[in-house]
């Protein structure tokens, strides 16, 4: 199946209300319009610690790409980002390892 994409929300300096969290999917993961200007907020809503795992898409001589895995820990919101377009791509794809994570993508 394809990636469940996350809707971008454009921040304003008038203020922008965030809409509903996205419910994290570790079956389909996640993908998340990129201009490197996008932020995730990503909540864990459990009592253990979980990780995300960020795609990136530069590879070597062939060699497959990295990807920058985080945990978040129980109970906790954090912030990434921005995530340049060189390294992550257009579409950047975002994995997580439970749906105790939510996700929020802004455009700053």
């Amino acid at each position: 199946m394809p990636r469940v994409a996350v809707p971008v929300t454009q921040s304003s300096r008038a203020g922008t209300v965030l809409p509903a969290a996205t419910t994290g999917d570790a079956v389909n993961n996640h993908s998340v319009a990129n201009d490197g200007r996008v932020t995730l907020i990503v909540k864990n809503t459990g009592a253990s610690s979980r990780d995300i795992t960020f795609l990136t898409t530069v590879s070597v001589d062939g060699l497959t790409a990295p990807s920058r895995i985080e945990s978040v820990p129980a109970g906790e919101t954090q912030l990434f980002g921005p995530f340049p377009v060189n390294d992550y791509g257009s579409t950047l794809k975002v994995d997580v390892a439970h749906a105790e994570l939510t996700i929020n993508a802004i455009r700053i």
